[in-house]
């Protein structure tokens, strides 16, 4: 039987409001292995989730930081209706 990996969330998942934006910064990995995810989910619940894996969740959240103060929120926030064709970004 197989279970769900568990998944352990950095200290630095934090929420922001940025230009009227509200913006979930969500840094995790699978529990006992090394690199951290990092996903920007906006109001809507569209997300984006970069490729790579970051070697510490510091690095993840300075990432998300930069990116959203270089690309700004707008970047990161898709449709209403939440529902994505994939060309929004």
């Amino acid at each position: 039987m197989n279970e769900d990996p568990e998944i352990e969330y950095s200290n630095h998942c934090q929420k922001i409001e940025n230009g009227g934006n509200e913006l979930s910064i969500e840094i995790y990995r699978i529990e006992g292995t090394q690199g951290w995810s990092l996903e920007i989910v906006d109001q809507y619940g569209n997300s984006t989730v970069w490729d790579d894996l970051f070697e510490s969740d510091a690095a993840a959240i300075t990432e998300a930081k930069k990116s959203i103060l270089e690309e700004k929120s707008e970047a990161f926030v898709g449709p209403s209706n939440g529902k994505s064709s994939g060309n929004w970004r």
